[in-house]
């Protein structure tokens, strides 16, 4: 009332619908669901499980389910019987390794990517810093590689540089 210098706001006296509070309670929760299912569907994060993954299963020895998760272009370069008498014959032979550790470090989107020269372009990949320790008879070792992935018929590939 002006008179009497009383104010009253309209506002506080009003009862907040619980429909419109459960829709925006709602919202927000989907919202929040969405964009933790974008980050843990990303492109990136499936990439980078899958060179982990790769990784898992070279150090097991499992050369044979590795070469699977190779991308055709690596296939072309070792068949498959080739690869799994190829690689512990090297590490785990000729350098006396008995397992290794390996971590991977970043991840990069890389658009018109090419494995080497005369073969034609990856509209996208993911590269990853891929270190692997070992311990041979003769010392410690590392091996730093870039290690990219690309979605190939609904499936990740592993790719390695040769240009």
């Amino acid at each position: 009332n002006i008179l009497t210098g009383e104010r009253r706001c309209v506002f506080l006296k009003r009862r907040v619908n619980p429909i419109f509070i459960l829709v925006i309670f709602l919202l927000s929760i989907t919202i929040i669901l969405i964009l933790f299912s974008t980050f843990l569907f990303s492109s990136e994060r499936q990439a980078k499980n899958a060179i982990y993954d790769f990784y898992e299963l070279e150090q097991s020895g499992s050369f044979s389910e590795s070469w699977e998760m190779l991308h055709p272009f690596m296939q072309e370069k070792f068949t498959k019987d080739n690869y799994i008498e190829m690689k512990p014959h090297v590490f785990f032979n000729h350098m006396g390794v008995t397992s290794f550790q390996f971590k991977l470090d970043g991840m990069k989107k890389l658009n018109d990517w090419y494995m080497e020269e005369g073969k034609e372009s990856i509209d996208e990949v993911y590269r990853s810093t891929v270190e692997k320790d070992f311990k041979s008879r003769f010392g410690n070792l590392t091996i730093r590689q870039y290690v990219y992935a690309t979605h190939v018929d609904g499936e990740w590939k592993i790719l390695w540089n040769y240009k």
